[in-house]
């Protein structure tokens, strides 16, 4: 377990046992943990990249995490995996940032480097991942997240915002942004004309109507809301909106979509939704409801696939934030300061919100 220590660096919120309710906590962010086993993080060593977090998007994982949902959480837990702010040192051997830099870092911040799935640059899928909150790195500390002052990472793991492109912006985009756009790139949903339903308008959701529309394809959302239809039609621009819960409307969708992209943690059935595939359509899933069924004939009959999916390795996630960037794709957010994290946390729990908190972490501990 790792341990506060006497010369406290770095502000942070973090959870202390499964209640989830986080409170102020100081640690020390500079400790090398190689020569103090047990203590918080590292120095800069010669690859690493130091940044002052400005922004920390809020994701569901950080209530699961907070309050021991998958029953590994280690406390006190700082989580945060959604970060963005501005390089204040960097490593001996880092050639493409530099100090002042603006970057964000996303949910993993190590994997082996070395294994089939880094060396293609998918990261993401290494069996020695390590998580940027809550995870074991190879030095043995337990990493904290972004719910905090400042954080160093290795500079494979750290990606370049472009100038202009507002930080409070970006931070959404290195878990819900990149977690939508990674199955898209992976079956081919940029072609315009083509279909695609979105199920569930929250952080991924809106992103996926996103992305959608910037590929030119025809956006269909679909939720459980009839409150949602103005926001996914209006705010967001989708083509169409369907109440998920009415048959008479999704019988007139059968066989109409090339393409589906589940966002929805609920448990909820996936043959409805299948059904609405064309030949030869793909649907994934991009949450973990606790289960899910599916009738063989709604995949066999016409041809279609079920896929899964989570976050993206580095060359995806730095070509979507530079997609992003290029065509004006910003993540909706409500901007809230860190003392508003309880409330913010029950009200994500809560599907109140439009459409992704951020902790304006700058201006939290001054």
């Amino acid at each position: 377990m790792a341990v506060e220590c006497e010369n406290e660096n770095c502000h942070a919120w973090a959870a202390r046992d499964p209640s989830g309710i986080l409170s102020p906590y100081k640690f020390e962010r500079s400790f090398d943990a190689y020569n103090f086993p047990g203590q918080i993080t590292r120095t800069v060593r010669s690859d690493d990249v130091s940044l002052r977090i400005t922004h920390c998007g809020v994701c569901y994982a950080d209530v699961a995490w907070t309050r021991n949902m998958l029953h590994n959480s280690m406390y006190p837990l700082v989580p945060g995996h959604e970060i963005a702010g501005v390089v204040t040192e960097v490593g001996s051997e880092v050639k493409i940032f530099k100090v002042g830099d603006h970057v964000g870092v996303g949910t993993y911040v190590n994997s082996c480097q070395d294994c089939e799935n880094c060396n293609g640059f998918l990261e993401n899928h290494c069996s020695k991942n390590v998580f940027t909150f809550n995870g074991v790195d190879a030095d043995g500390s337990v990493t904290k997240g972004g719910y905090s002052s400042h954080i160093v990472v290795h500079q494979r793991y750290c990606f370049k915002i472009p100038d202009g492109y507002p930080l409070a912006k970006a931070a959404p985009l290195l878990c819900a942004g990149i977690t939508v756009y990674t199955p898209m790139m992976r079956h081919n949903m940029k072609q315009p004309g083509k279909s695609l339903g979105v199920i569930g308008l929250g952080g991924l959701g809106h992103m996926a109507v996103k992305f959608g529309k910037a590929f030119g394809l025809k956006v269909t959302v679909f939720s459980t809301s009839e409150s949602k239809r103005e926001e996914a039609t209006s705010l967001l621009g989708a083509h169409n909106f369907v109440l998920s819960s009415d048959e008479n409307q999704m019988e007139t969708l059968k066989g109409s979509l090339h393409f589906i992209l589940d966002t929805t943690s609920a448990d909820h059935p996936l043959d409805p939704y299948l059904s609405l595939l064309k030949v030869g359509g793909v649907m994934v899933l991009l949450s973990f409801p606790s289960e899910i069924k599916v009738h063989p004939a709604n995949l066999n009959l016409g041809a279609r696939c079920l896929s899964g999916s989570v976050t993206g390795g580095t060359k995806d996630t730095q070509e979507m934030i530079n997609f992003c960037a290029a065509n004006k794709i910003y993540p909706e957010i409500e901007m809230i300061k860190i003392n508003y994290i309880n409330e913010a946390l029950q009200r994500l729990i809560g599907r109140d919100v439009r459409f992704r908190f951020v902790i304006d972490i700058e201006n939290s501990f001054k």
